[in-house]
């Protein structure tokens, strides 16, 4: 069956699945995989499907905010994936995670437009334990065997989902989602963890750290940095390593 969005054949896809923003991401992703090869490359959805340590999964592109990306999720899970894991990138709220940390998001706050289409709005935006659990695992067995700094630390819980990247008029409240505990901000996450539970499948998310979202302690955005970049590099090859483990899960 042809998704008519993506352009991508069901009986092509398999269960397991990184989604990003960027295609030039999911292009950088694909050089990763055994026995790569691009499906579609339609709008900003660019497919690839491969091999990473025996395991066959897709790297796909899903663009900027929730509701383009929600296309991309509910097209994935109809022709037949079950397990996404997003990579990506969002703004700090803590000097604690500077750029060139790493977070593994929980959960996340819905303040999209897109999500609220789809459920009640009290209803929480979660990722699947599993899926967290061996994100968590695959990110700390790396940072075990390097050596700790600021710039690499690793963080685990609740992100939040914008929709607007630049401010505007109206003040986005920044401040309260800190002081709630909330560690990053970024424009997907929701929409992943919300179609996902709705359709059935699992989903969890990994983000680096590329600048703060938090105006107290703004500094000019650089998301071209080395710091950025090996973050970028690290939750690439967590989420691999994590799709890889998770399928094996499935098949003992």
């Amino acid at each position: 069956m042809l998704m008519p969005i993506l352009q991508i054949h069901s009986e092509d896809m398999p269960a397991y699945a990184i989604v990003c923003g960027d295609p030039a991401r999911a292009e950088k992703i694909s050089r990763k995989l055994e026995q790569a090869r691009e499906l579609a490359f339609s709008r900003e959805y660019r497919t690839f499907v491969g091999l990473y340590e025996g395991v066959q999964m897709a790297v796909v592109s899903h663009g900027v905010g929730s509701p383009g990306a929600a296309v991309c999720f509910e097209e994935l899970i109809r022709a037949g994936v079950t397990t996404l894991i997003r990579v990506g990138t969002a703004g700090s709220y803590t000097a604690d995670y500077p750029a060139g940390s790493v977070i593994v998001s929980t959960a996340a706050v819905r303040t999209d437009g897109l999500t609220r289409q789809l459920v009640p709005d009290g209803f929480p935006a979660v990722a699947d334990l599993g899926v967290t659990q061996a994100l968590i695992e695959a990110t700390r067995e790396h940072a075990s065997g390097a050596k700790a700094s600021s710039a690499g630390k690793v963080g685990v819980g609740i992100t939040v989902t914008l929709d607007a990247f630049f401010t505007g008029v109206e003040e986005i409240p920044h401040r309260k989602y800190k002081q709630a505990g909330a560690l990053a901000a970024e424009m997907e996450i929701a929409a992943l963890y919300i179609v996902s539970t709705l359709r059935g499948a699992r989903a969890g998310a990994i983000v680096a750290i590329d600048g703060f979202a938090d105006s107290d302690l703004a500094a000019e955005y650089d998301p071209h940095t080395n710091a950025v970049a090996d973050a970028v590099e690290r939750e690439i090859e967590a989420a691999l390593r994590a799709l890889a483990a998770l399928a094996r899960q499935d098949q003992a």
